[in-house]
């Protein structure tokens, strides 16, 4: 890391600089996970195009973080580039429907299957609303949530196993009610774990992402899905599947892909090319219970819906990536690269007998710190080192290629050539050479 971060700081005089004047925000950077990157101060960025992202320095990245997936389709597509221009002298946001949010609802149709529709600002926003609709239509307040999970800033999911208890999550900061009051949490792929703890007919929801995707990814057992959805029905349990990250697998999601019937659907991040924006989705029979409720209610909040939620400018842009952008084309491209990437991974772990291994779901690959495929988030978070991560992240850094911070996952865009999956295998290679050298 000593050298790296000296290597990093070389290359770039005017980052450094600038990171080092004061300017208002807290920490210097206007969102604190910015400071997640292992780099010995921020890194300051002119440009993002396509799959490259440029620093103020001039130093170009071949991106395989694309914004943790927010730009999953590239920086700034065309088709959304345009559509954006188009509508910026038109309004921006109004709290009014447009024309293009009622094709977007068509599209949204067509694509997910799921026949009602709204709108969200971030992907957090479109899983609470749901959860409160889940929660009104079942008469039920718990929640059940699979430990490791990544659902954003939603306090339900906030709930861990620990020695097999469910306890709040030590990181959160400011938490001020024990949410295992109405959070249920077990391990992923564990089939009796879940059988029991829905058995009392007490939980609105099963919130889920098909595969972990934010404690390493942890792939689901063949059948575990079915079993749930076959659990979730017969203790009449709605279904959230949230695909904001494994979106990746292909044009309709994993839920597409698999053949999953969820009762609600969320995908945020890459939906309207990079601005902030989510949608999700539900069922006929929701549809119907949530109607009724609503006209018991007296008017006033409802606890769902944000101002700037279904804001025009976003709108435009969500139509030009699902009508554009979001095409099987540019999945296959996707699929094709990622699969390249993951055996150039796996070559170069074999070759030198490193004990990791890589995963792979459609355009997101990773690779992790144990010889054998995890099963559960405990297996995963139990073989994160963090040193060695931050090592070859930056190392990765100065070689010219930007992967995830978080944890080693790695996507590629419509855009990422050969030339550039190739340069990341060949950096990692380089960099975990100079690890062994040293060990």
């Amino acid at each position: 890391m000593a050298v790296e971060s000296q290597r990093f700081a070389t290359l770039r005089p005017r980052s450094q600089a600038a990171a080092s004047r004061p300017d208002g925000f807290y920490a210097g950077v206007p969102l604190h996970w910015m400071l997640d990157w292992p780099m010995p101060f921020p890194l300051i960025i002119d440009c993002a195009q396509g799959s490259v992202i440029t620093d103020i320095d001039g130093n170009a990245l071949a991106d395989f973080c694309f914004g943790d997936t927010g730009s999953m389709f590239g920086h700034s597509p065309g088709p959304v580039v345009q559509a954006i221009t188009r509508q910026l002298a038109r309004g921006m946001t109004h709290m009014l429907t447009t024309e293009d949010a009622m094709a977007v609802g068509e599209l949204l149709q067509q694509r997910f299957g799921l026949p009602h529709w709204q709108v969200a600002t971030t992907a957090s926003d479109a899983n609470r609303f749901a959860l409160r609709v889940a929660r009104a239509v079942t008469g039920r307040d718990n929640v059940l949530v699979m430990n490791g999970c990544y659902h954003g800033a939603v306090d339900e999911s906030y709930v861990t196993l620990l020695d097999g208890k469910a306890v709040n999550r030590p990181g959160v900061i400011g938490q001020a009610v024990d949410l295992t009051q109405t959070s249920k949490v077990v391990e992923f792929n564990d089939l009796p774990a879940l059988e029991a703890a829905l058995a009392a007919r007490d939980v609105a929801c099963v919130m889920m992402e098909p595969a972990l995707t934010n404690c390493s990814m942890v792939l689901p057992r063949p059948g575990y899905l079915a079993q749930v959805r076959r659990a979730t029905r017969d203790t009449g349990t709605l279904l959230l599947i949230d695909e904001t990250h494994t979106i990746s697998t292909g044009p309709r999601g994993y839920s597409g892909a698999h053949g999953l019937e969820p009762d609600l659907f969320v995908l945020g991040k890459p939906i309207a090319g990079g601005l902030p924006a989510s949608v999700w989705g539900f069922t006929d029979a929701v549809a119907e219970r949530w109607t009724h409720i609503r006209a018991t209610k007296p008017a006033g909040h409802s606890g769902l819906g944000t101002t700037l939620s279904a804001n025009a400018l976003s709108l435009a842009a969500m139509r030009a990536v699902l009508s554009e952008v979001m095409t099987p084309e540019a999945y296959a491209h996707m699929d094709a690269l990622a699969q390249r990437l993951s055996e150039g991974f796996e070559r170069v772990i074999r070759s030198q007998r490193l004990p990791w291994h890589v995963l792979r779901l459609g355009a997101r690959v990773e690779f992790a710190f144990s010889a054998a495929a995890f099963t559960n988030a405990s297996e995963a978070i139990a073989a994160h080192d963090g040193a060695l991560e931050n090592a070859i992240h930056l190392g990765l850094v100065n070689r010219g290629c930007l992967i995830t911070p978080f944890h080693n996952m790695m996507l590629v865009c419509p855009q990422t050539t050969t030339e550039q999956v190739d340069r990341l295998v060949q950096a990692f290679e380089q960099v975990t050479r100079l690890l062994h050298a040293r060990s």
